[in-house]
């Protein structure tokens, strides 16, 4: 990717700058973006705000709602049978790159064909265009399973025609790993012999282009004069990437970012209090967990995974971590989606039932593991290794000897799709509003393959009950599905569900028209305004 290399006392200089702040929005993130092709990567997090201002779909979701509206796409119809999606697509939308190399024509259906077969078609020409990538949320998904083709009826139109019926497709479609490249652009940097630069330097049609990046300490954007949407209301969006939340927040009260990203659970009520600030809430889509690999020793054994469940403190954590903004998780959806099974009875806090059942085991001495704590914060878990600190305290009263490791995000995310730890701590914030957007890309066997299933679990019965709730049209029908598929999963206990948190956004009182996403993978600024 490339770099502008700007000394830290310029980056200061510039983010205070009076000419600036008129109409210069900054956003104090967490971290650098694991890079800008959203067909890439499957973590909600700086990635998914940071490519959400340069990308659009075909459709989108409604600003602080879960509902389906258009984007590059102005109007859709689905079969009778629900097996084809006829998309009609919008015209005279204009691309946006910093390369030299510019499309010089509008998008239309040839993009769409190439975004899709890049990711579908394993001998597609751009397919393998980057070493070491992997297409792992369309993998996870399974999309190159449930759709049979794409065709191009004309210049404006597309047909997705399924193999089966599939409830959450439109739903996924709006999700980040469906935006649109430039057909044309890739030919021409493969042309010049580039092609390297088609996901290293992005190309978009959203609302922001990107101008620079130096990776862990900013990223510029200015607006997209020609966005299809209307030119968006400030200048200049800046990410000031700053991991220490405690940082962020004292950036916040100086005026020196507009919006935070993850405060901390101890600093809210005096966010509260504090009148420059609003803070915005949402109940939280999401999960908090830890994953144990069940391809590794003891970790195959399920009344291991059981005892380990039994060993851990959840109450303690959730007092100590979250402080009141969250509670505490027994199944891998939230209380708040549809198809919640509230039946599910969560194990006992018991070290001395856990001892017993290690004991059955043949591990009545316990056992060394390591546990991977997270780096940085996420919406579903305020400080990973506190928490792992006070996991390790736990085991340690059942004879489970744990060493605690992390590593630097994008290498922690690139070491787990490898399947090289024994057990993890990671979690997931929904993208869509629909129950098969947990369960599939987080514990189906498609999600082995593509990374997203952690704990490596593959079992044919789950997998059998969420494929058939994809088929099923009738919600009550496909949440009787899901409610059982969560009982295989409560007893073969692949995971520790440890909490659901409630979302947080500090936004300083001058920022007009921001609203809160349904859900946290991205931040939509288009519309956003600062008052003079």
């Amino acid at each position: 990717m490339f770099m502008l290399r700007l000394a830290t006392a310029a980056l200061a200089a510039a983010l205070t700058l009076p000419a600036l702040a008129a109409k210069t929005l900054v956003y104090c993130s967490e971290g650098s973006p694991e890079g800008f092709n959203s067909q890439f990567f499957t973590t909600n997090t700086t990635h998914d705000a940071a490519s959400a201002q340069l990308m659009n779909r075909l459709v989108e979701f409604e600003v602080g709602t879960t509902n389906i509206v258009p984007g590059l796409a102005t109007s859709w119809e689905i079969s009778p049978d629900g097996l084809a999606y006829t998309f009609h697509l919008r015209r005279g939308v204009k691309f946006h790159t910093t390369q030299k190399f510019k499309p010089t024509r509008d998008f239309n259906a040839d993009d769409v064909m190439y975004s899709w077969y890049r990711m579908a078609d394993p001998n597609h020409p751009f397919h393998k265009n980057s070493p070491g990538q992997t297409y792992a949320y369309f993998e996870d998904m399974g999309m190159a399973r449930i759709v049979e083709k794409l065709e191009k009826l004309d210049d404006y139109t597309v047909r997705f025609k399924l193999r089966q019926p599939e409830a959450p497709f439109l739903a996924n479609m709006a999700m980040d790993f469906m935006s649109i490249l430039s057909a044309e652009h890739a030919e021409k940097m493969n042309a010049a012999g580039s092609p390297e630069l088609i996901d290293r330097e992005p190309v978009g049609t959203g609302p922001f282009q990107l101008v620079s990046y130096q990776k862990d300490a900013v990223i510029r954007y200015k607006a997209h004069e020609q966005y299809w949407d209307g030119r968006p209301a400030i200048d200049n969006l800046i990410f000031a990437i700053t991991p220490d939340a405690s940082v962020r927040y004292a950036k916040i009260k100086a005026g020196e970012c507009q919006l935070m990203a993850f405060p901390k659970p101890a600093d809210l009520a005096q966010m509260k209090a504090d009148p420059a600030l609003n803070l915005m809430s949402k109940e939280g889509l999401n999960i908090g967990y830890i994953a144990f690999n069940v391809e590794k020793k003891p970790f195959d054994d399920k009344r291991v995974r059981q005892a380990l469940n039994m060993a851990i403190n959840k109450k303690a954590i959730l007092d100590t971590i979250y402080q009141g903004a969250g509670q505490m998780a027994k199944n891998p959806i939230p209380p708040i989606m549809w198809g919640y099974n509230d039946r599910v009875k969560d194990y006992d806090y018991s070290p001395d039932k856990a001892k017993a059942l290690l004991a059955q085991a043949g591990l009545k001495d316990g056992f060394e593991m390591e546990l991977w704590y997270l780096p940085v914060q996420r919406p579903y878990n305020p400080d990973g290794k506190r928490m792992g600190e006070l996991i390790q305290a736990d085991l340690a009263k059942v004879g489970v000897r744990v060493k605690l490791i992390t590593y630097e995000w994008g290498e922690y995310r690139k070491r787990s799709k490898a399947g090289e730890h024994q057990a993890i701590m990671f979690g997931w914030s929904g993208d869509n509003g629909d129950p098969d957007n947990f369960f599939t890309p987080l514990l189906s066997c498609d999600a082995v393959k593509g990374g997203g299933n952690n704990a490596k679990w593959c079992n044919k019965e789950f997998d059998d009950l969420i494929a058939k709730a994809t088929r099923t049209a009738d919600r009550k029908e496909r949440a009787k599905l899901y409610e059982k598929a969560q009982e295989i999963v409560k007893d073969e206990a692949p995971w520790v569900p440890i909490a659901h948190s409630v979302r947080f956004e500090p936004v300083r009182k001058e920022v007009k028209n921001y609203k809160m996403a349904a859900v946290p993978v991205s931040h939509f600024l288009s519309k956003v305004d600062l008052a003079k």
